[in-house]
């Protein structure tokens, strides 16, 4: 076999710094192993081509907060385990785990989520439109949350690839072209890990591509602030504070929320406001925020690619410190969307489209 030239195609510096976003818990490492930090271009096999879009510098003290993360997320999960909710059927979900699939492959990656049916009508959804709009390529999953993994097969009795065995499987497949898109939030710790895992079986491949998560660009913010906007602008009446709830993040990414938050206002959704569950905004900021103007209702929707335990819990729940009781024995009239990003068509589109650009970098 002739050698193949290893090119990695850095797309420029991001705006974001270093650290995942959010999906169910968390876009950093879950599952209580640290976040590696070596360099992406050493764990390359030298004889393939590889192109990823934008990666970030990794943060100095990221190995204790992902701990941190990773020690919460257990906490959710065993909580998940005893209260034994129902979430719908997990059968009526494509797990996209079939062989036999031909030499080329798209891989979505997700943090996952146990909630079955928000599971299918969103990152089901987001696989499916992919689907709809690559029909060369076969579209499989891995999720990077073993927590959830687990979780689904222990309850459900359903098996989800996680990132490695989805690699495996592509190699066992015999894919020669491999591109991965990220249903990440941001791009930080966890996109980088991705992206050194993949580079671990890039000799294995023929060309491999890594998409970039959904708020990478100037041009991302802005469709999915459209994208949210339009989403609820049945509630837009001067009267409702429109609030979204993100994950959040110690590390420094946790800047976009602000960033979302001064776009939202300067294009005149002053009505519109950010806060996150485990960093700034708090809760308590938002809700100043929403107290110092004059509102009578507040709508609350997740800022999260799903809506799993944080949208159900979190936000919605009737627990003492959930946003929805906060605003509540605040006197405003409340109402939850359960709804996560990726249920919605725009968002869907713009992971096609991130998707198609980095299908551009291949030969």
């Amino acid at each position: 076999m002739k050698k193949r030239v290893l090119a990695m195609i850095l797309a420029g510096v991001c705006l974001i710094s270093a650290a995942a976003g959010c999906g169910e818990k968390n876009d950093t490492a879950a599952n209580g192993e640290p976040v590696r930090q070596d360099n992406v271009s050493e764990r390359m096999g030298e004889d393939a081509q590889f192109a990823v879009g934008q990666t970030e510098e990794p943060e100095n003290d990221d190995t204790a907060e992902n701990d941190r993360q990773a020690d919460a997320a257990g906490q959710k999960a065993q909580r998940a385990e005893e209260e034994n909710y129902d979430t719908g059927d997990a059968s009526l979900d494509d797990t996209r785990n079939q062989d036999e699939i031909g030499e080329k492959e798209l891989l979505v990656v997700s943090f996952g989520t146990s909630y079955n049916d928000n599971r299918r009508l969103t990152i089901g959804a987001i696989e499916e439109k992919i689907a709809d709009n690559f029909p060369d390529y076969s579209v499989r999953r891995g999720f990077t949350s073993q927590i959830i993994i687990d979780h689904v097969k222990s309850r459900d009795k359903v098996a989800i690839d996680n990132v490695r065995e989805a690699l495996e499987r592509a190699v066992a497949n015999g894919v020669k072209t491999l591109v991965i898109q990220p249903t990440h939030l941001m791009n930080g710790l966890e996109y980088n890990d991705l992206v050194n895992e993949a580079a671990e079986y890039a000799d294995s491949f023929e060309q491999v591509a890594v998409g970039e998560p959904l708020l990478t660009s100037e041009e991302d913010f802005k469709s999915v602030i459209k994208a949210i906007t339009d989403a609820t602008a049945a509630y837009d009446d001067g009267k409702t504070a429109i609030c979204f709830m993100g994950h959040g993040t110690e590390a420094d990414s946790n800047a976009v929320y602000a960033k979302m938050q001064k776009m939202l206002t300067g294009a005149g959704y002053g009505n519109y406001f950010i806060g996150t569950v485990e960093a700034a905004p708090t809760l308590d900021d938002v809700l100043a925020m929403v107290q110092a103007g004059d509102y009578e209702r507040v709508v609350l929707r997740p800022l999260m690619i799903v809506a799993g335990d944080h949208a159900n819990n979190d936000m919605a729940g009737g627990e003492e410190d959930s946003w929805k009781t906060a605003f509540e024995a605040a006197g405003y009239e409340v109402e939850c969307v359960v709804e996560g990003l990726g249920s919605l068509e725009a968002i869907q589109d713009m992971f096609v489209q991130h998707a198609k650009d980095a299908m551009g970098q291949l030969k």
